[in-house]
């Protein structure tokens, strides 16, 4: 797969790795510790021309591919997953869909400042009662004159107190199931009746804000309803085809980065006058780290290329989603015991990369619901 790879992937990739070596490394266990959002690493995101990756030129963008994204994505990852969150969210669940689904005004008006970096985006879709069941939601929508008007709260939305603009999904027929959900696009700092009403405490990713949102008498003009009323459930599966792909290559990058720490120590670290590298039980654990690792990677480049194919990809992207975010919580954890104490402690990374990738394994579905989803592909 890597001699697939086209010279501007390379080239990209390299300025994008560079960048996290250089500036992003040195204060991802700080701003961790902080619980802080780095403004100053997305404004040089927006500066190499990365915060669009995927979309059109015409609109902001760079023009790359879904391979292009997904490598950036890894490369952030490697060293910090709240930045490869925020980042993620802010691409394909915020940004995507505006080109996929938006109007000319709409994506001149809102997706532009979005690939340009201009600020982040967000997505709206959880409720604090639905979690897999996402469809099972209880904000409405409702038509008063030539506006709507939303009410409901949204749960654990990434972005949303940073954000410029939200895509939020709600109700707008109530009788019409899964047809009655449509997506509307909020400004969460014009929009009167918008609160952030908590900013989560977690267990991880604490420099990339997870919020919930409250929706009280939102008034919408018309041109902020996104494609058609009743659209919202299908444009949600077709914008979580690209997310979970989003994912896996975060979550790739999360497994490289502990595995290359835990590589790295075994090496450096003697007992019995030698490298604990040379111990079976240490040199057969980062192997199969490794292996991990690279299956996680082709998994995610299959389902990129699919994607850019324009071939359907629902399966492939469960399954690079399944199967990455569960190697990236097991590497990482093999990572801290390949560390010993050392592993347990801030002063080395492997324990942020075990915390953050324990959400890889909930977000954008969690694995059950992958189970489901390719099962359903397989015809079970």
């Amino acid at each position: 797969m890597e001699a697939d790879l086209s010279d501007e992937h390379r080239m990209i990739r390299q300025t994008v790795r560079d960048v996290c070596t250089d500036e992003i490394a040195p204060i991802a266990q700080e701003i961790e510790d902080e619980h802080r959002f780095p403004d100053e690493i997305f404004e040089m995101f927006a500066d190499l021309d990365i915060m669009g990756v995927p979309i059109d030129e015409e609109y902001g963008g760079l023009g790359g591919d879904t391979l292009m994204y997904a490598l950036i994505a890894e490369e952030i990852g490697t060293v910090s997953g709240s930045i490869g969150l925020s980042y993620v969210a802010h691409t394909s669940l915020a940004s995507k869909p505006l080109e996929l689904f938006g109007t000319e005004a709409q994506k001149e008006r809102w997706l532009r400042p979005l690939a340009e970096g201009e600020y982040l985006g967000g997505w709206a879709l959880t409720e604090p009662e639905s979690g897999s069941d996402a469809s099972g939601m209880s904000t409405t929508a409702r038509k008063d004159g030539s506006e709507w008007v939303l009410d409901g709260t949204k749960q654990f939305i990434t972005n949303a107190s940073v954000a410029g603009s939200i895509l939020v999904k709600a109700v707008t027929d109530p009788d019409a199931g899964y047809d009655g959900i449509s997506t509307f696009i909020v400004d969460p700092n014009e929009d009167e009746g918008f609160e952030v009403t908590t900013t989560w405490e977690k267990m991880g990713l604490n420099a990339s804000p997870t919020c919930e949102i409250s929706l009280d008498s939102v008034r919408l003009p018309a041109d902020r309803l996104l494609g058609e009323e009743g659209e919202g459930w299908e444009q949600t599966k077709k914008t979580l085809d690209g997310g979970r792909i989003s994912i896996a290559a975060l979550s790739t990058g999360l497994a490289q980065g502990a595995y290359e720490h835990a590589k790295r120590y075994s090496t450096e670290r003697e007992q019995f006058d030698q490298p604990i590298s040379k111990f079976d039980a240490v040199r057969d654990k980062i192997v199969d780290m490794y292996r991990k690792t690279e299956r996680a990677r082709l998994l995610t480049h299959k389902a990129a290329r699919k994607y850019d194919r324009g071939e359907p990809v629902t399966k492939a992207s469960a399954l690079a989603k399944l199967d990455a975010s569960e190697a990236a919580r097991e590497v990482a954890e093999d990572a801290v015991q390949v560390l010993g104490g050392y592993g347990y402690t801030t002063d080395f990374a492997p324990q942020r990369f075990y915390r953050d990738a324990k959400l890889m394994e909930i977000g954008e579905g969690t694995s059950e619901i992958q189970h489901l989803v390719i099962g359903r592909e397989l015809g079970l």
